[in-house]
């Protein structure tokens, strides 16, 4: 078949004619400290942007200030922001590469006769929940000498009290802690709202920026003009505070830190910048009672400073620890293609960063860490909590980095529903339409999906339970499961008129790809009975399952079509059969493998430059259902092709948005969703 990769990489190296090099490509936005919703650094990109050629943002796209200079014999460079500090002069230094993999984006600058090394680290610590639930991350710059020479070198870096809040006007305090290892600001809302946002921003707890204390360390808090005149007019700072507490837009207040490296061939400083809300997440227990959670790092820490002295000084190891994950997922990912490789790397901090992972607390004020749930916010689309089709997507980037994630994802749902407070038969879209308010549908009026929402919890569970042999979700929900498979089967064959998880596509009946999901929930439920050692309900859904797949073949267009049609009755309509990922996951045989040639071979005539459209009602696609289509069709080539056009999307410089995953197949243009922890789905073909 006729490849379209040459023309993909073509365009996408036209568009980003860089300055630096980049590698493995410069992506929508680069991520610069993303661990929770609201803990989420990073650099829009475009066709691309130095990193001291704008300021960092939000996820959102609001400008989180935070600049970075460096003075090399007396002369000042830039090297993080777009700052500009009236009465004083500085250079930009050159950037001269870029890399990102998995939990690190690195960007090299020449600031004169030395080259400085600019680390940004988000650590993917899936296996320890304590630092798992840690909101921190590292900026770490290491000044290296390009000319064999030792020059005298100071490195400063300041945050903005725009990390505490999305509304500018709002008052924030702050102050500043010195002690024998570190030197810490903090700033605050001076009226903080509990659980509440503002544009996305939490509106309460407090952002934190600390480095170590040794003796060439300064701090200052003020003005912005002010603060980095007086490091760019004398290499230091005078560990003074600003005690005018006023708005965040008023003299811009900002917490500077330098540190002299003194005179060095090569020398580094890191800092740690973070935000901590305590208690972060409300979640409804039974009888509608509202139970506060913290995160889950407060079981091994008494105060924040305490957790800092410990990140700072975990660091070494956590690069250690870092580097060794990057080189398996990149290891793993190759084993696939190298664009596949890039596409993964890209999109891990992103889905795990929307993550907060919580216990709570016992009746005598201890902490429960046997009570630990993983709450997830679905990122720029509907801003829900533990959207289970947010979740579904994701799940692949769960299962490959620690399932017990997605069990206390699961967990959160699961409870909710088994209280009996939620009245629908079907399961539950979210557990809350406003993060971080946990609080339930007990009006039973969330967002209705009920075969999506159903067969998703079903796979869910049986596939965490397929891949750690842990059972103990099938067992004690095993009549919530029961229930919902019921649904399924009343509902799956011939779905009404619903939404499912692309739900911006509008309400579809007939849908040939939501049946797809609900037959292989019921089989789903087959197995999970025979696990359980029911096998007389194994046998009786997997023969419901098995009759449903030949009536679906002749509903559908299987038989006797070139393609599965959109929805029944209609030869002209497609799309993407993108839920028979499904069932490569849980490894079950119901739907016969003609289907699966027949749809690689009409994919091979419809892909565009950028991919295959999500069906025939438009031109755009979802880069989650396009890996998952690239697991099911049987071409090699077509396979690659398909992971090429979510590549040469990631790389066009078109967008300057975290890693969207909804654009335009024919041009490359974003459509709109940024940050959504759904392309953990990206990692799919890592986990068959």
């Amino acid at each position: 078949m006729l490849s379209f990769l040459p023309s993909l990489v073509c365009f996408a190296a036209a568009a980003n004619a860089l300055d630096w090099t980049a590698t493995p490509f410069n992506p929508p936005a680069i991520p610069l400290v993303v661990r929770t919703p609201y803990v989420s650094a990073w650099l829009p990109q475009g066709p691309g942007v130095a990193l001291n050629d704008a300021w960092p943002t939000f996820w959102t796209g609001s400008i989180l200030g935070w600049a970075g200079f460096a003075k090399v014999d007396g002369t000042s460079y830039s090297f993080l922001g777009a700052a500009n500090v009236d009465g004083q002069s500085f250079e930009k230094a050159v950037q001269t590469s870029f890399e990102f993999t998995s939990t690190q984006s690195t960007f090299v600058l020449t600031a004169g006769p030395v080259d400085l090394e600019v680390s940004f680290l988000s650590p993917v610590e899936p296996n320890d929940l304590v630092k798992y639930s840690t909101p921190f991350g590292y900026m770490s710059v290491k000044a290296t000498a390009n000319d064999g020479a030792s020059h005298s070198v100071q490195i400063y870096s300041d945050i903005s009290a725009e990390w505490v809040s999305g509304d500018l006007g709002l008052s924030a305090n702050w102050s500043t802690t010195t002690t024998g290892s570190n030197v810490i600001h903090q700033v605050s809302l001076l009226s903080p709202s509990q659980y509440a946002e503002v544009n996305d921003h939490t509106q309460y707890g407090s952002a934190y920026w600390a480095t170590s204390n040794t003796a060439g360390t300064t701090y200052q808090s003020g003005s912005d003009t002010a603060v980095r005149a007086q490091f760019l007019a004398n290499g230091n700072l005078a560990n003074s505070q600003d005690t005018n507490f006023r708005a965040i837009n008023d003299n811009w207040p900002v917490f500077g830190l330098a540190t002299d490296l003194g005179t060095t061939s090569s020398a580094s400083v890191v800092f740690t910048v973070g935000h901590v809300r305590d208690p972060a997440i409300s979640y409804i227990v039974d009888g509608g009672a509202l139970e506060d959670r913290s995160f889950h790092f407060w079981s091994a820490f008494s105060s924040v400073g305490d957790l800092i002295d410990d990140f700072l000084a975990d660091y070494n190891d956590a690069l250690t620890r870092a580097e060794a994950f990057d080189a398996q997922v990149d290891s793993d990912a190759k084993a696939i293609s190298n664009d596949y490789a890039g596409v993964v790397a890209l999109s891990i901090r992103q889905a795990l960063g929307a993550t907060e992972l919580t216990i709570s607390k016992n009746g005598d004020g201890s902490w429960n860490t046997d009570d630990v749930l993983l709450f997830m916010k679905e990122i720029s689309s509907d801003g829900n909590t533990n959207t289970v089709d947010v979740i579904f997507p994701a799940w692949p980037v769960l299962l490959y980095t620690n399932p017990t994630l997605g069990k206390y994802l699961l967990d959160v749902l699961f409870q909710y529903q088994a209280t009996g407070q939620y009245p629908n038969r079907y399961s539950v879209h979210d557990i809350g339409a406003h993060y971080p308010n946990a609080v339930g549908h007990n009006d039973g009026l969330d967002e209705a999906m009920p075969v999506e929402e159903s067969g998703n919890m079903i796979i869910m569970a049986l596939s965490y339970a397929q891949r750690t042999g842990d059972n103990s979700q099938l067992t004690t929900y095993a009549d919530l499961l029961d229930q919902w498979t019921q649904y399924l089967i009343e509902d799956s064959l011939i779905p009404e008129d619903q939404l499912s998880t692309d739900d911006f596509a509008g309400h579809l009946a007939n849908q040939t790809n939501l049946a797809i999901k609900g037959i292989i929930g019921i089989q789903a439920m087959s197995e999970i009975a025979s696990i359980v050692g029911d096998s007389d309900k194994s046998a009786n859904y997997s023969s419901i399952a098995s009759s449903y797949v030949e009536q679906w073949l002749e509903l559908s267009g299987a038989n006797g079509g070139e393609h599965l049609n959109l929805h029944y009755g209609d030869p002209s309509s497609w799309g993407l059969a993108y839920n028979l990922y499904a069932e490569k996951l849980l490894d079950i045989s119901i739907f016969p493998t003609s289907v699966y040639e027949m749809q690689t071979a009409w994919y091979k005539t419809v892909i565009d430059p950028y991919g295959i459209p999500l069906d025939t009602r438009h031109t755009y696609t979802k880069s989650d259902w396009e890996i998952w289509t690239s697991v099911i069709v049987t071409d090699t080539t077509l396979r690659d092709d398909i992971i090429s056009g979510v590549r040469a999307w990631a790389a066009d410089g078109l967008s300057t948005q975290p890693f969207g995953d909804w654009y335009e197949t024919a041009d490359g243009s974003p459509q709109g969703f940024r940050a959504r922890p759904v392309v953990g789905g990206h990692l799919a073909h890592l986990v068959i």
